[in-house]
Order: C-alpha cells, then structure tokens, then sequence
C-alpha cells in the first residue's frame, strides 16, 4: 500500500462543476463598482410580518429544542392550506409535506430517496445548476434533453431518452434560466409519461407568482392520478425575499415519507425553528405580497427587452414569460466563461455563462434583472450593450 503525506477528497466531487454563483461573485468583489445581472434574487424584503413573528423569539424553553424532521406544525397546517388553494394539490390523501432548509435541499432529498448510484435523471436543458450538481454527488447520471428554439419541452425527445436506468423526470416552470413558462398541456404529458414508466416527475414551482402577460403557472401535481409519482418542490426565498432564511418545502408521494425521514434526520434533524416561524408569518400575508410587485418586474423585463433590441444581429434576444430571467445566444468565437469574465473585468456588468447550465453549443449569458432598481438596471443594461458590442468585433 502506497503512503502518502495527506488524504486525498473525493474524486466523485471533484468531477462536479464549481457552482458558478460564487465564481461570479468572486469576480465582482473584485471590481468594486460591478452592476450585478447574475444571481436571481429581488430586491424587496420579507413582509414585515414574517419579522413581527419573531419579535420576542426565545423566551420559550420550547423553542430551544430540536423539532419535528417534518417542520413546524403551524407552518406545515399554512403549506397545506396553501397547496390546496393555490396549486389544487389535495395533501389529505396520498402526499405529504416535508419543509427544508430551501428547495436544493428538497431536491436533494428527494435524489436520496429514490436514486441510487448509477441512475439516470432527465434534465431539460437548459438546467439549474445546483440541480445537475446534486445529480452528479450521489453518483447519479443528468441527462440532457434539449427543448425548442422558445426553450419549451420536447416530449417526443424526452420519450426517447428513456431507459431501465431512469428514475425521474425533471420540470421547472417557470424556467431557470430561460425564463420559458411551460403550459398545462406539456406539463400533462411530461406526468402522463412519468406514470406511464413507472418515474417520477419532479415539477420545480420555486417561481410559480412570477408570470406575466397570459402565461399561467400549472402545478402537474394537481392531476388526478399524480400523488403516487408526483414530486412538488417550492421555495419562499424569491416570492417572498426570503433567500437567506432557507426555507422550502415539497409535497410528496406519502410512500417515500420513511425514505425522506431518514434523509432530513441525518442532514438537517429539523429546520431551524426561527425561520419556520417567520415564514408562517410571511404566508400569512399571503401570495399578494409578491403578486403586488409584479408590475414592476414586468416594467423592467420590458425595459430590458427593449434596450436590448440594438443587438440584435449579435444576440438572439427572446421573450420570457416567466421568473426574472432571460438568456442571450451571442455570436462569437469566445467561450462564455470567458466572455462573462471580461464584461466584469473591462465593463464592470457581470452575468451568467450559459454553460453552466448545460448550453455547450451557443455561448449564452443568463441576464436577471429581479434585484436592480430601474436606474442601475439601465445603467447595468448599457454596459452589458457596450460589452458585447466591444467583445464580438
């Protein structure tokens, strides 16, 4: 046996991808004065009433206590009402809730409890990120699926990439990074082939508030039939600005509650008590707290769309119906790591590589524009025009 100075880390993690979130954070710190157009997060606070929750936190022994793996009894009894009402998810029979420290943890999870190494996962490209990493951590294998020249799913080809491998077929809608909001009737058909093949569907809803125009969220999870196959992840950090509480929840085939009990136990025993009370606090403002703010998201996806206008001929500049986010397709010959590393470097404006999220062949960049106020939005918009320009010459 051959010695050496130090153990070495796991090679299986090694091959993940750097989440490139922080990559692109660090460039930014770097040079003070960058206009963020990366990371997906709005501008607004929590409602105050998630604060007022949790105004006099602590004075009860109780609340020094570890909780139940599920989540706070108050918050679970407001999720399921909410299921209910918002998303036609019925949690009486057939699903449960399970609340986590935000909806990565959920879709980790939710991998534990019914992958095992070796395993397939259906990922429509392009995908999130942090997803197709976890895939790869336990040893699984994503599978790219490309959609439409709108980033709407292909069924046929998910079809196709079926196998005795697979295990699950994933959905976002609406769509990070793309901004594609998925109608009912593909979303109908990506479950009637999960139950068909015996898969599940894991349908990401983390931005179900934010569509605009006639685009309407559905919740696959509602369809008679689903609870068995169905998994529903969402998250309170965008809707409610809620990013550094962690917390999200899903609704789950009742048959996987050991399987995730084990998994919540081991990693996280409970969620942590004073972010599940403000979160009770935030739902019981309700969605109309983020849904009021949505005429003035839709003023600055329109306000981003048309300033981009000049590039076309550069770019491919498409529409999105949903979330906050838009991807360019940009002709040059650079890479777009490389790309997205001198729009900070030499025009202080960072984006997002597409490549991170599975786009290998055109480079593309992931634009959010949910945490700039109008001002540093045009002025984040101007450089990003002034950069491109200067870069595909």
């Amino acid at each position: 046996m051959e010695l050496h100075a130090h153990p070495d880390p796991s090679r299986r993690i090694a091959a993940v991808q750097s989440p490139i979130i922080p990559v692109v954070g660090a460039w930014t710190r770097d040079n003070p004065g960058t206009l963020s157009l990366g990371q997906g997060m709005v501008s607004y606070p929590p409602p105050d009433s998630a604060l007022d929750a949790i105004r006099d936190f602590g004075r009860q022994a109780e609340q020094h206590l570890y909780g139940s793996a599920f989540g706070y009894s108050p918050l679970l009894d407001l999720l399921r009402d909410k299921l209910r009402r918002e998303n036609g998810i019925d949690t009486d029979t057939g699903t449960g809730v399970m609340i986590t420290a935000g909806s990565n943890m959920a879709f980790l999870n939710v991998l534990l409890a019914i992958a095992d190494p070796g395993d397939e996962i259906i990922l429509p490209l392009p995908y999130y990120f942090n997803q197709e990493m976890a895939i790869r951590m336990l040893g699984c294998l994503p599978v790219g699926v490309p959609t439409d020249s709108a980033y709407q799913l292909d069924v046929t080809g998910l079809r196709a990439a079926i196998n005795e491998k697979t295990r699950a077929i994933v959905t976002i809608s609406p769509n990070n990074p793309s901004g594609a909001v998925y109608p009912e009737a593909a979303l109908r058909a990506v479950n009637a082939l999960c139950r068909a093949y015996g898969l599940y569907h894991i349908s990401d809803e983390a931005y179900e508030y934010f569509t605009y125009g006639e685009a309407r969220h559905f919740s696959p999870g509602s369809l008679p039939g689903a609870a068995p196959h169905t998994i529903s992840l969402y998250s309170l950090s965008k809707a409610y600005g809620f990013a550094s509480w962690r917390i999200g929840y899903m609704a789950y085939p009742e048959a996987l509650t050991p399987s995730l009990l084990k998994i919540q136990d081991t990693n996280l025993i409970c969620p942590p008590l004073v972010n599940q009370i403000a979160a009770a606090g935030a739902l019981r403002t309700g969605a109309d707290y983020c849904k009021n703010r949505l005429p003035e998201l839709a003023a600055k996806r329109e306000q981003v769309i048309a300033r981009l206008q000049p590039l076309k001929g550069l770019c491919e500049i498409p529409e999105p119906e949903g979330a906050f986010y838009l991807l360019l397709k940009i002709d040059t010959g650079k890479n777009d790591l490389e790309l997205a590393r001198m729009l900070i470097d030499d025009f202080k404006v960072a984006a997002i590589p597409g490549s991170a999220f599975g786009l290998a062949d055109n480079p593309c960049l992931r634009i959010s524009y949910g945490m700039l106020d109008q001002t540093q939005l045009d002025a984040a918009i101007s450089r990003l025009i002034n950069g491109i320009r200067r870069l595909t010459m």
